[in-house]
């Protein structure tokens, strides 16, 4: 075979990823707050753009789309044909690519993957099991939660308030350098013989300025350990005498609920030592949590579920972003007298390009998101009218093939998208949870009912006769649910709750306190 240099044709297919075409996918993963800022940068950067004014007419209020469907909708076809498909890019009047497919595999691309179910196959539906953020139900007389935006004095601006009417000169620095290392539970996490180290001053000066700045508001504060806050605590009520001390040297005996080996080290009776109990549960183990520290940050709801009916509507909430409009009498002013040379008409057209792909950008991430959200509720409906126990088992995929889209389009529209029913404000991943199966064949079950399940028989148990694991899976048998003992364990570590032996422990330390 003779070697040489030789030009061959080669036919082949690829996906070109233009700017606009990316930045429309990331689109779709970006929470309303974060869509709001990146309007508003386009709104400064292209004159053609402009936010619509809340006096335009009667259809301010207008949803962006909606849709109500009755139980006769929950076949599959009710999208529609005038309803844009949310995996086509729309058609712009200007920029490349326009009719570039938006629902791709993506996991060959460049761009960056904002999900853990982009990356293929091996979805399990898992991603939503501490997905939720629940809260009150929406309504006319519901809790006003602007009152808990306004933030308060934070700790650190609390202590250096303090330290200013207690210390001068160069304690003051020293002080207001150990009050910066305080942490918002109010403990000093670091070493102070590495503060007294770094700023080249004696240790015992440093205890000294830490002595007195334990004495400030709110008590307990500048402690390094549980231990001293409780004992700071402990000496402003005047109750830390000799017992009470060793008790809070004991601190890892009183968890494991050994009260008599406690009593005896204290020396005192089961009177006193309940009493001593009871009085180390009325202290704050944190006092720093007390004062505020970032405001607190309210969930918008992108959706809107409400009951109509036999069926449901699904509302975008039409609220939650401004409405962007094209300038085509500016435009056309532009165009016809500012005008001259090619540069300054390039340069126009880019902006109308630019200003027609945004609008239309926006809003298929609207009918996107809505079109998503309506097919999770067909297949939740259950949870929507009876609760958690109700939830099903449910993957991307399975949405993602009912719909025509891609999985990872479905994990980006579910991303920091949050939807507001009557049992309150969910993240749209906390649907999708793997599944248990049924005891008696039937359908799986989803891991948030399992899990529902275990923690009301934990709550409803006495305390003489508390669940062991065993007994919870016999209990849950006895339900429906076909569960390991190490699956119950699991889900219990995962919901905060002890093991059979810290729960006795812990009702007892409760009962003999009470």
């Amino acid at each position: 075979m003779a070697l040489g240099p030789r030009l061959d044709l080669r036919h082949s297919q690829s996906l070109v990823m233009t700017p606009q075409l990316q930045q429309a996918i990331k689109l779709l993963a970006l929470s309303n707050l974060e869509v709001e800022a990146f309007i508003a940068e386009e709104l400064e950067r292209n004159p053609l753009l402009e936010a619509e004014r809340e006096d335009r007419g009667d259809n301010d209020g207008e949803p962006v789309a909606d849709s109500d469907f009755g139980d006769a909708d929950f076949d599959g076809d009710g999208d529609g044909g005038d309803l844009m498909t949310a995996d086509r890019l729309l058609e712009s009047d200007g920029g490349p690519g326009a009719d570039s497919p938006l629902d791709v595999d993506f996991a060959a691309e460049t761009f960056h993957h904002d999900s853990a179910a982009d990356g293929g196959p091996g979805l399990d539906g898992s991603l939503g099991l501490d997905g939720a953020s629940s809260g009150g139900s929406f309504d006319d007389d519901g809790t006003d939660f602007d009152s808990f935006a306004a933030g308060g004095l934070s700790l650190h601006d609390h202590l250096i308030a303090q330290a200013g009417t207690a210390f001068m000169g160069t304690d003051l620095l020293i002080a207001s350098h150990i009050i910066d290392q305080i942490d918002e539970a109010g403990y000093l996490p670091v070493r102070l013989l590495d503060i007294t180290n770094r700023l080249e001053i004696p240790l015992a000066r440093g205890e000294d300025i830490l002595r007195i700045i334990q004495t400030f508001e709110p008590t307990g504060v500048g402690a390094r350990t549980l231990a001293e806050c409780l004992a700071l605590q402990a000496k402003e009520a005047d109750r830390y005498d000799p017992a009470m001390a060793r008790l809070i040297d004991n601190l890892d005996l009183l968890a494991l609920g050994r009260l008599p080996q406690l009593k005896r080290i204290c020396g005192v009776d089961d009177e006193d030592m309940a009493d001593m109990i009871r009085e180390l549960r009325a202290y704050d183990p944190k006092p720093g949590l007390r004062f505020g520290g970032e405001p607190l940050q309210t969930v918008t709801p992108d959706i809107f579920i409400i009951e109509r009916g036999k069926g449901w509507a699904v509302e975008i909430n039409s609220a939650s972003l401004p409405k962007v409009l094209i300038n085509r009498s500016y435009y056309a002013e532009l165009s016809g007298v500012g005008c001259k040379d090619r540069a300054s008409k390039t340069w126009l057209n880019e902006c109308m390009a630019s200003a027609n792909w945004l609008v239309k950008a926006l809003d298929q991430r609207q009918r996107t998101i809505l079109k998503v959200a309506t097919e999770l509720v067909k297949q939740q409906e259950a949870f929507f009218r009876h609760g958690v126990t109700h939830l099903k088992p449910l993957t991307l995929r399975h949405i993602a093939e009912v719909i025509g889209m891609h999985e990872s389009t479905v994990s980006r529209v579910t991303s920091n998208k949050y939807l507001a029913c009557a049992r309150g404000t969910y993240e749209l991943k906390y649907f999708f949870t793997s599944g248990i199966q049924a005891s008696d064949g039937g359908d799986a079950v989803s891991a948030e009912a399992v899990k529902s399940a275990i923690k009301t028989l934990i709550m409803a148990e006495e305390p003489k006769a508390i669940l062991s694991d065993d007994t919870l899976v016999d209990l849950l048998q006895k339900q429906g649910f076909d569960i390991a003992r190490r699956t119950v364990a699991k889900y219990r570590e995962a919901m905060g709750i002890g093991s059979s032996v810290q729960r006795r422990r812990q009702k007892a330390i409760e009962a003999r306190a009470a």
